[in-house]
This record gives C-alpha cells, sequence and structure tokens, in this order.
C-alpha cells in the first residue's frame, strides 16, 4: 500500500510584508481534501495559529520550516509509488535571479537570511525517496509591492533536473488573486474543484487541462484580470501520474501501463516497476517480474 504523506503551510499574518487574507483557510482547506478525500496518511499542517505538537511550534517560520525539512528529510522514509505533496500558499520573492517562499518572519530587505529557497525545499523533499513528489505554489501575492519577474523561472529548472511535478498558481508575470467572495484564492478554488468531485481531475494531465481553464474564467468573474496557472511534469510519464486514485478511469490505468511497458523496452526497468507499482495503488492488479506485466481490471 502507498505511503501518502504531505506539508500544507498558509500565512496570512507576516511580520514583514503585506497581510494576506486567505492564505490560512486555503492551506485548511487541502489539509482537509487530501486527508479526507485523498487519504494522506500524515500531514505537517503550519499556519499563524496551528497548534504545537510534540512539543515543537508549527508557526511557520524560518526556523520551524527549515527544522521539518532539515530533521524529517535527513533519510530517506518512502519508496515507489509513494507520494509527497508540499503546499504553500503565502508570498513568494524573486531575488538576485533565486526564488524565494516567505515565512512568517520573512524580511524583504534581508531576502537570503530570512526566505528560504526554493532550491533547498525541493532538493530536501526529493531526499524522501517518493518517486511522485509533488510541488503547489500559490505563492505570488506580493501585490502592489512587487516589481520585475515573480518566482517562477528558477524553480521551473529545478523541477525538470529533479523530476519534482510543480504546480504553479500563476505565471511569473502575474498576480495571484484573493477572491472575497469565495473567502478563498482563485487557484485553491479551481485546485480543490479539480481535485474533487466536480473536476474528477485523476491525473496531473487532466488537472492541467482544468486548471488552465477554471482559474482564468474565475479571476474574469471576480476581478477582470488575468491569471494563467500551469504545471511542469517532466519527464513526460509524470503527466500520467494519477493524483487521486478515485477518479482513475481505465484509460488512465491504461495510459500508465503503456508507459511502464515503454520504460521497460528502453531498458528503465526501476522506472517500469516504479509505473506498476503506482498502478496497484491506484486499485488493480499486476504482476512485474522479468518485464513482464499483466493487468486484470
Amino acid at each position: 500500500m502507498a505511503k501518502n504523506w504531505a506539508i500544507a503551510v498558509g500565512i496570512n499574518r507576516y511580520d514583514y510584508l503585506q497581510q494576506l487574507n486567505y492564505a490560512k483557510r486555503d492551506a485548511e482547506l487541502i489539509q482537509q481534501f487530501l486527508r479526507t478525500e485523498a487519504g494522506f496518511e500524515r500531514i505537517f499542517f503550519f499556519t499563524d495559529d496551528s497548534p504545537d505538537i510534540g512539543g515543537k511550534s508549527t508557526r511557520p517560520t524560518r526556523a520551524n520550516l527549515r527544522r521539518v525539512f532539515l530533521e524529517l528529510f535527513n533519510q530517506p522514509f518512502m519508496g515507489a509509488g509513494d507520494n509527497f505533496w508540499f503546499f504553500f500558499s503565502g508570498h513568494g520573492m524573486r531575488h538576485a535571479e533565486r526564488d524565494y517562499l516567505m515565512p512568517l518572519d520573512g524580511n524583504p530587505a534581508d531576502i537570503e537570511e530570512t526566505a528560504i529557497p526554493i532550491n533547498f525545499v525541493t532538493e530536501r523533499l526529493r531526499r524522501c525517496g517518493a518517486d511522485n513528489v509533488v510541488l503547489i505554489l500559490d505563492a505570488c501575492r506580493n501585490h502592489g509591492q512587487k516589481s520585475g519577474e515573480g518566482i517562477g523561472r528558477q524553480t521551473e529548472e529545478e523541477a525538470r533536473q529533479k523530476g519534482v511535478i510543480s504546480i504553479f498558481s500563476c505565471s511569473p508575470q502575474e498576480y495571484s488573486y484573493e477572491i472575497e467572495a469565495l473567502q478563498q484564492g482563485a487557484f485553491t478554488t479551481a485546485l480543490l474543484e479539480g481535485l474533487g468531485v466536480r473536476g474528477q481531475c485523476a491525473t496531473v494531465e487532466r488537472l492541467n487541462q482544468y486548471l488552465n481553464f477554471r482559474v482564468p474564467e474565475i479571476v474574469r468573474q471576480h476581478k477582470n484580470a488575468r491569471q494563467t496557472p500551469y504545471i511542469i511534469a517532466e519527464p513526460v510519464n509524470k503527466s500520467h501520474l494519477i493524483l487521486v486514485p478515485r477518479y482513475a478511469t481505465l484509460a488512465d490505468i491504461a495510459t500508465l501501463k503503456n508507459d511502464a511497458y515503454r520504460a521497460k523496452d528502453e531498458g528503465n526497468l526501476d522506472l517500469a516497476e516504479q509505473l506498476w507499482i503506482k498502478g496497484v495503488s491506484c486499485g488493480f492488479w499486476c504482476r512485474y517480474g522479468s518485464g513482464e506485466g499483466v493487468a486484470k481490471n
């Protein structure tokens, strides 16, 4: 049985940055979805007033977030077919050609010493050992203070190099909107719709299609503005990853099977095995041995 773990961070009340309205709520709703609908067993949750756990603070300060990344990801604890998601809702900044997440105490006057480089986050996430790592960033909300390009470019390259599926709430030149009428961010509204019963987007590919349609629609309706989310999923088989098994179709599973056969034919038996294991965790039976697999509906 696959392991499903996550970290969810939502920050409204910044020490040195413009306050946000719904980042905390977005993280709360993501945590709720992962636990109740996606079957995640363990979620590390950080918000402005999240309670201490085991005597340790879960307020999303730089020190607390770094502690989790350094301690939890010190040794691999997951394997093939397992999933680890990281969701961040708050401010993000680009400084000296690097992308940063701004923790609760992040100071724009001293970014290198008070913020968290996103490449540090992706490097630590990869250490968990899961072959399916998903990074979800709604971190371009510094409206009115941001000049030039926002986060995205460096993180895109990191995602391609490390094989991390990266979901961005908007393009680097855009702003990620909070919608008062919805009491949420536009991106998280669409994300939860897409992953849930409305969109039933079982795979990365289908979720990308849904977000590309739905986020601009929400923002046009409420803000008469533009917001364009996008997903980096490389190599191409990452786009076939089944995010929500309960909505997977026979076609989705067949695509995984074909990817496994293709990986086997190319001599990548490790990848082939990972794809078969993922298929098993998504509800179909398979046998993998000597490069052969048989699926039963």
